[in-house]
């Protein structure tokens, strides 16, 4: 039998991980294991072991890439927005948590990751990705250094619960419009206090 070339197995490594962002967002991730995983793809459970190593690994790969998927959402609606930062911040805000809730993206990063990977690299995954367009956007719009981490923390994190209580939420779609509208507010205040005084102190 032939050696598989490299774009077959890259071919296989894409296929694996898109069948266990299925599996993981339909299931959880206790709940999928790696022969369900190679079965969904259709190739040999050593293939699997052999592109992700393990089930963690596959998981962490499966939350990598919804994280930069969520970045690219973001990013590409704040480019939209035009040039105006405050504009662009809110663009990306309001797509972050469309983003976020839409598709695998709640179960997988909100729910299982911060379990499976642990915090610390959960959070290193974030501050990569959409935190780290939210932190450059905020420092655009005047907020000031000393603040900018706080800033960006409290702000990710209250789109990330707001994430979590529109996924969990009976009405998804009322939930959705409420957080959007609450969001508007938290992004009001923040650039009201720039425009208070010149840079937020």
């Amino acid at each position: 039998m032939p050696r598989a070339t490299a774009a077959d197995a890259a071919r296989t490594a894409r296929l694996v991980l898109a069948s266990a962002g299925e599996l993981f967002a339909s299931r959880g991730f206790a709940d999928v294991s790696l022969v369900d995983v190679a079965q969904v793809a259709g190739v040999t459970r050593g293939a699997v072991y052999h592109h992700y190593r393990s089930k963690a690994g596959l998981f962490r790969e499966v939350a990598a890439q919804l994280q930069r998927q969520v970045a690219e959402a973001v990013m590409e609606a704040a480019e939209s927005a035009g040039t105006e930062p405050s504009d662009q911040l809110k663009a990306g805000a309001h797509a972050f948590l469309d983003a976020v809730t839409a598709g695998s993206a709640v179960r997988i990063l909100l729910i299982d990751a911060p379990a499976v990977i642990g915090w610390q690299e959960w959070r290193r995954l974030d501050a990569e990705n959409s935190a780290a367009h939210l932190k450059e956007v905020l420092r655009d719009v005047g907020v000031a250094e000393e603040l900018l981490e706080a800033v960006t923390a409290q702000l990710s994190g209250a789109m990330n619960e707001a994430a979590l209580w529109t996924a969990q939420h009976t009405d998804a779609d009322l939930a959705r419009e409420r957080s959007h509208q609450v969001l508007d507010r938290l992004l009001a205040a923040v650039l009201q206090a720039d425009q208070t005084s010149g840079r937020m102190a």
